[in-house]
């Protein structure tokens, strides 16, 4: 699974200015909803439900967000870059910057999951997330995320 499967160039922002775990999560919602054609609050609470089961912060400053939404016929994400990190719960305590969404059609299954674990294992790279953090630009961004993704295949 390859990330350009995934993620759209107009799924990404780099800039973001956000106070909260929340309001990231409803910027998240706010772009895949451009995207996607769903309404933003109903993904905005598919992620908020997702994170009451426990937090997607999975440590380095990172956070892979994930909801299962009706109406999907495949995977698709959205990826933030924080301008602050934000308190998110994460595994290690430490606040978040960077975070990739994931949002799955309600009977993806284990292709979900795979695409989990791909996502979490290219974000895990440290210098990856030091290039995310360093670009100027969402082009910038997506050329990180899908080469470094497409040279990795899993």
């Amino acid at each position: 699974m390859f990330l350009t499967s995934l993620l759209d160039r107009h799924g990404i922002n780099g800039n973001v200015s956000v106070n909260s775990k929340r309001q990231a999560l409803q910027v998240i919602a706010d772009i895949a909803a451009r995207q996607l054609g769903l309404d933003s609050a109903t993904i905005h609470h598919a992620l908020l439900e997702r994170e009451k089961l426990g937090s997607t912060g999975v440590g380095m400053g990172v956070a892979v967000p994930h909801a299962a939404l009706a109406g999907l016929n495949r995977m698709h994400g959205v990826f933030l870059r924080l301008e602050a990190a934000v308190d998110y719960e994460a595994i290690d305590d430490r606040p978040v910057d960077l975070i990739f969404a994931l949002l799955a059609p309600e009977d993806a299954g284990t292709e979900h999951l795979r695409a989990l674990a791909k996502v979490s294992r290219v974000l895990r790279q440290k210098d990856l997330r030091d290039q995310l953090r360093a670009v100027e630009s969402n082009d910038a961004i997506y050329a990180l995320l899908t080469d470094i993704a497409d040279s990795n295949a899993a």
